[in-house]
This record gives C-alpha cells, sequence and structure tokens, in this order.
C-alpha cells in the first residue's frame, strides 16, 4: 500500500462565518500528482494555503507527511517546496545566483556542480543560467524554482496554476517534467481550473465546488483521465 503523503480529513474553514471548505476528505500518495480542480471561488487555494500553514482550518485535519498543519507547520515547511502561480525571484540576480541565494537562506549546502545537474534535469538552457532573471521566460523562472526545489531534497511540491501563462511548448516541457519527477518518488498537489492540463498530467483530479469535493477522477493505468467526463462534470457547475 502506497504512504499517504498528504491527507485532508474533514476539513473545514471559514472566513466571516461564511463558509470556504466544507468537511473536504481525500489523501495524496507518494509519487502521485494530484490536481484539485475548480472554478473561482471553489476553495482551491484556500485549501493549498491549509497545507502550507496560511490558513488556520476551522474543523477536521491537514498532514503533510504525517505532519499536522496547525501544530507542526515550521517542520512541514522544512520539507516542502511551494511553487506559486508567479514565481518570486531577484530579478538582479542570475539564475544560478538566485539558487545560491536562497540554497544559503535555507542552511542547505550545495556544490556547483550539484546546481548545474540540477539545472540540467529541469532543462534549462544553458546559455541562460548565468543571465540575470529579469530576461526569464515564465517557463524559464519555473524551471528555476524547480531546481531549487530539487536542490533542497523536498518530497512535496505544491503548484498553483503552474500553466498559466505558458505557450504549448513551455506547457510541454513543465507537464514532462513533473511527470519525472512523480516518477522518481515525489508527490505533487496542483490547483488549478485548466480541466485538459489537469487530465493530460494528474494521475488523479479532485473536483472541488463550493468547498465541497463533488467528484474524484482517476487515471487508467498508462491512460490519461477521460477529458470529456471531467469537462462535462466541471462545466455542469461552472455555467454562467
Amino acid at each position: 500500500m502506497q504512504k499517504e503523503v498528504l491527507i485532508a480529513d474533514s476539513l473545514s474553514v471559514s472566513f466571516n462565518h461564511q463558509t470556504v471548505l466544507d468537511e473536504v476528505s481525500f489523501s495524496v500518495a507518494k509519487g502521485e500528482v494530484f490536481a484539485l480542480l475548480g472554478g473561482n471561488g471553489a476553495g482551491k487555494s484556500t485549501t493549498l494555503k491549509t497545507f502550507l500553514g496560511t490558513v488556520s482550518p476551522h474543523s477536521g485535519i491537514a498532514k503533510v507527511m504525517g505532519l499536522n498543519v496547525t501544530s507542526e507547520i515550521d517542520k512541514i515547511r522544512a520539507k516542502v517546496a511551494y511553487l506559486p502561480e508567479s514565481v518570486t525571484l531577484y530579478g538582479h540576480l542570475t539564475g544560478v545566483e538566485n539558487i545560491q541565494y536562497f540554497l544559503a537562506l535555507a542552511q542547505v549546502n550545495c556544490t556547483d556542480a550539484d546546481i548545474e545537474q540540477a539545472l540540467k534535469r529541469v532543462a534549462l538552457q544553458q546559455n541562460a543560467w548565468h543571465k540575470k532573471m529579469s530576461f526569464y521566460s515564465k517557463g524559464m523562472r519555473q524551471k528555476t524554482a524547480i531546481a531549487l526545489a530539487l536542490l533542497r531534497n523536498a518530497p512535496v511540491l505544491f503548484l498553483d496554476e503552474p500553466t498559466s501563462g505558458l505557450d504549448p511548448n513551455a506547457i510541454d516541457e513543465f507537464n514532462q517534467l513533473i511527470a519525472n519527477l512523480a516518477t522518481e518518488g515525489t508527490t505533487v498537489f496542483m490547483v488549478t481550473h485548466d480541466v485538459y492540463g489537469a487530465c493530460h498530467i494528474a494521475h488523479r483530479i479532485g473536483l472541488l465546488d463550493q468547498g465541497k469535493i463533488v467528484g474524484m477522477f482517476e487515471r487508467g493505468g498508462q491512460t490519461n483521465i477521460d477529458t470529456e467526463a471531467v469537462h462535462a462534470a466541471f462545466s455542469a457547475r461552472n455555467r454562467p
């Protein structure tokens, strides 16, 4: 049986007496790519922020690698990597310098050879390694951030709308990178409103609507999740 790395158990969150998450339950296994899919206001970002400890649950339990988000969040943050929709890196530093800076903050010792190997793994072109981040595209910034996660040996990767604003080639490269990381044992949790992207990359998709899980879709062997079935369920919940 695969080990559960992420657990949401009857997770509820309220803001100003308004329920945002309503007894949400799911788990994510080691090496699994799990996508939480939903429209605007469904509760996707709140779920992600709860795992990251920036939102406190009203009731229920959220755990990361067996650690409770309400009492052990510092330990959790030392073990996970978070890739926001807009990656925050320093424009006046090069890709390599950004990695060196953030590794130093995290007190992680890596050699130049380690950094080069990580950048090769994420397929960031070598002629960009020593260019300033201000010249990087969004896809290049994402690759740099994932290389940083690799160097920190983060076993869990949280992604917020990871393919938003990427061109088709960059999306294909990103999806392949995430698939490779999952094969190597990294657990990936992503929130998105992109039905097609989620079906292509995820092993399972949880459909979230008005704070509730209203559908769960699973990949069949090597076959991607049925896009038409997910799109139909998503559209039924998100009609104007």
